[in-house]
């Protein structure tokens, strides 16, 4: 190991604008919005605001799932926020999440609109409205939501840990890319030993919990995220592997993946999405 430049921290942090890597233009140690934009608003009950990482990802599969059960209640109108010009930061937006990440949802179902930040909370939030994917049974319940939180605190160490670190840093550091790489296959090895036992990760049901936690460690074990593939060795977690893909072969997996993307093939964008023919016209393209 190559000794580090000794670093000793000032008494006070100042921010240096010109030292944060690929996404210093949007990142910023104040809250709020930099500019006054409107959000746009469509004619379905939800008006899901987000760009296809894998937080927006968890959202628009489970919109699709839900329209695949039958839930025609649950038809969305998916608007993309491009985060990298700070969409994000349009007062519109910051009213709907204050907090200036994507997703963010806005339930206009009801008499009343009502903005739901986090994508967790959205999950949930949708899992209640329409009694689905939430197991009933207490224990099974328990776990769903064990490991739905599960993924809430391990994803950071993976996104902002490991990813910044491995590919956005503006120099590759050998001690956080090590430390954050040994955090991340210890995730991988938590669920590869789960799933040995298991279908899902609540057991033998599909949850929302598998929604969460595959939009992350789904596209990690294909080696979407960070090109990081080889360097972690995800082939190995053969259990997680497999639970992938029975996930990807979802049709409402596959579709919800599509929305707001704009980046990868061009058969799985769709930017943006107002209605279900949607798809079937960028089939047809």
């Amino acid at each position: 190991m190559t000794e580090a430049t000794p670093y000793t921290p000032p008494s006070v942090w100042t921010w240096d604008k010109a030292n944060g890597g690929r996404f210093a233009n949007i990142n910023r140690p104040v809250a709020g919005a930099t500019h006054e934009k409107d959000l746009p608003v469509g004619a379905h009950p939800f008006q899901l605001y987000s760009l296809a990482t894998p937080n927006g990802v968890k959202v628009t599969v489970m919109l699709e799932e839900l329209l695949a059960l039958g839930h025609s209640g649950a038809e969305y109108d998916a608007w993309l926020v491009k985060i990298n010009e700070g969409e994000q930061f349009g007062s519109g937006f910051v009213a709907v999440n204050p907090n200036s990440k994507i997703p963010a949802l806005l339930d206009r179902s009801g008499p009343v609109p009502i903005r739901v930040f986090e994508s967790g909370a959205i999950l949930l939030h949708l899992a209640h409205k329409f009694d689905a994917f939430l197991p009933h049974d207490a224990a099974t319940r328990a776990e769903c939501l064990s490991w739905l939180f599960w993924q809430m605190g391990s994803a950071p160490f993976l996104g902002g840990g490991f990813g910044h670190f491995y590919a956005y840093a503006p120099s590759k550091m050998e001690y956080p890319i090590n430390r954050f790489a040994m955090e991340v296959k210890r995730q991988m090895d938590v669920l590869n030993r789960h799933l040995s036992a298991h279908e899902y990760l609540a057991g033998g049901t599909y949850t929302v919990a598998d929604m969460a936690v595959w939009a992350w460690y789904g596209a990690l074990a294909k080696g979407l995220l960070y090109e990081a593939g080889e360097f972690l060795q995800v082939q190995e977690y053969s259990h997680v592997q497999r639970w992938t893909d029975a996930i990807a072969q979802r049709p409402a997996v596959q579709r919800g993946r599509m929305v707001n993307r704009t980046w990868g093939q061009p058969t799985s964008q769709l930017p943006e999405r107002h209605d279900a023919s949607d798809f079937d016209l960028k089939v047809q393209k």
